[in-house]
C-alpha cells in the first residue's frame, strides 16, 4: 500500500501576502438572513464544531490508524477557502466554537493563514486546537498570534520508547519542547489529552497527572473508541473512566467540578492546583444527550455524530456553488436531521461498525 504523509521537517512556511488564497466572497452583515440556532431533532443546539483540515499525519499512533495509510488525494480534500468558508457559515449560524485538528492540522501548508481568517469571524466566542505537538515548536508562538485560544496537546505516555512504540514514528523530546513552547507563547489554556490503553499506558495515569499538576496545565483522560480498522481488536485493551478515576484518588483528593470547556469532558479539581482533571468517557458515560457538536472532515462530510455512519457530503456543494452561501446553509440545517439520539461503542470494540479512521474524521 501507498504511503502518503507530509513529513513533519517538510511543512513549508506560509508564505507573506500569497495571492492565490483569498476570503470568499460574502454578503454585507445587513444583508444576511439573521442566525438561527441549529437544533437537530431532539432538541439539542450545536453550538461547536471539530472542523479537520487534513488527513495526514506525521504519527501512526496505533489506536488511531493503520501503519500503512493511503491517504486522500489533494483533490479531494477541501481547500483552505472552503475549511474558511465551512466555518464562517456554521457560525453565521450560530456556532460560537470552532476546533481546528486532523490528522495533525499543522502538517497543512498555510494553516496559520486559515486561522488568523477563522479567528476573526463576528460571533465566534472560541478558536481551539487540538495536535500531537509534533510542530508546536516551531508553530506555537504563531498560532497563538492567530488568535488560538486553547489547546489540546496528545500526550500517551512520559516514557521515549514507549512513545515511539505507540506512535509507531514519534519523537517524545521533540514533543515536550514542542509544549514547552505552547506555554511560553501564553496561551489560555493548555490540555494533555490521554487516550487510556490497558496493558499499554495504564500504569502511567498518575505519573501523567503529577506531569500536568508540575506544569500547571490540565489533562483528560479519554476512553478508547473503536473507529477503523487498526489490524488489531480493541476489546482487551480498554481502560474506563471510573477505574481511571479510582487509580488516581490513591494518590490525588479529587473533588468534582462543574466547569465545562464546551465540550464532552467532565472534570474534576485537585485542590491547590490550577490543574483540572478531565474524563472523555463514550462507553462508561455517555454523554450523548448534551451532545452540542458536529464534525467536517477533511473530505468536507458532514458528520453530525462521532459513532454514526451518516453524513452530508459538502465539498460537492460547495465546488458547486463556490459564490452562493444558501445551498451550503441549506445542506448543514437540514443535516440537523441525522444526527443520531446516541452511539453505543461497548459492541463494537471487537469488530468497529464505523470505519473511518479517527484520523479521517477528526479528532
Amino acid at each position: 500500500m501507498r504511503i502518503e504523509s507530509l513529513p513533519p521537517d517538510d511543512v513549508a512556511d506560509p508564505p507573506a501576502g500569497d495571492a492565490t488564497l483569498r476570503p470568499p466572497q460574502r454578503l454585507p452583515t445587513d444583508q444576511r438572513q439573521p442566525p438561527a440556532p441549529l437544533i437537530d431533532r431532539y432538541g439539542r443546539q450545536v453550538s461547536y464544531i471539530r472542523l479537520s483540515i487534513t488527513d495526514r499525519c506525521d504519527f501512526r499512533c496505533n489506536y488511531c490508524m493503520a501503519e500503512e495509510m493511503e491517504f486522500l488525494p489533494r483533490a479531494q480534500v477541501l481547500t483552505l477557502e472552503e475549511c474558511l468558508r465551512v466555518a464562517s457559515t456554521f457560525v453565521e449560524l450560530g456556532v460560537s466554537k470552532v476546533r481546528i485538528t486532523g490528522g495533525e492540522p499543522l502538517v497543512r501548508h498555510n494553516v496559520v493563514w486559515l486561522l488568523q481568517r477563522i479567528a476573526r469571524l463576528p460571533g465566534l466566542r472560541e478558536l481551539v486546537m487540538t495536535s500531537n505537538g509534533s510542530q508546536l515548536e516551531r508553530f506555537a508562538p504563531e498560532l497563538r498570534a492567530a488568535g488560538v485560544r486553547r489547546l489540546n496537546i496528545s500526550l500517551d505516555t512520559l516514557q521515549p520508547e514507549r512513545f515511539r512504540q505507540i506512535t509507531r514514528v514519534g519523537d517524545l523530546a521533540k514533543v515536550l519542547r514542542g509544549l514547552d513552547a505552547a506555554q511560553a507563547a501564553g496561551f489560555d489554556r493548555l490540555k494533555i489529552n490521554t487516550v487510556m490503553i490497558r496493558n499499554v499506558n495504564d500504569d502511567e495515569l498518575i505519573d501523567l497527572v503529577d506531569f500536568a499538576v508540575g506544569r500547571g496545565i490540565d489533562i483528560s483522560f479519554i476512553e478508547q473508541m473503536p473507529l477503523g480498522d487498526v489490524g488489531h481488536a480493541r476489546d482487551d485493551r480498554f481502560f474506563g473512566s471510573d477505574e481511571a478515576l479510582a487509580r488516581l484518588q490513591t494518590r490525588h483528593v479529587l473533588v468534582p467540578s462543574a466547569e465545562s470547556s464546551g465540550g464532552p469532558a467532565r472534570y474534576w479539581r485537585i485542590p491547590g492546583s490550577p490543574t483540572r482533571v478531565g474524563f472523555i468517557s463514550p462507553h462508561s458515560h455517555n454523554f450523548c444527550d448534551t451532545c452540542n457538536r458536529v464534525r467536517i472532515t477533511a473530505r468536507g462530510e458532514l458528520y453530525p455524530c462521532l459513532g454514526s455512519n451518516g453524513a452530508v457530503p459538502l465539498l460537492p456543494i460547495l465546488r458547486a456553488h463556490p459564490l452562493e452561501e444558501e445551498p451550503l446553509r441549506a445542506a448543514i440545517i437540514d443535516g440537523m436531521g441525522i444526527k443520531a439520539k446516541g452511539h453505543d461503542f461497548g459492541n463494537q470494540m471487537a469488530a468497529p461498525q464505523v470505519l473511518r479512521f479517527m484520523s479521517m474524521t477528526g479528532g
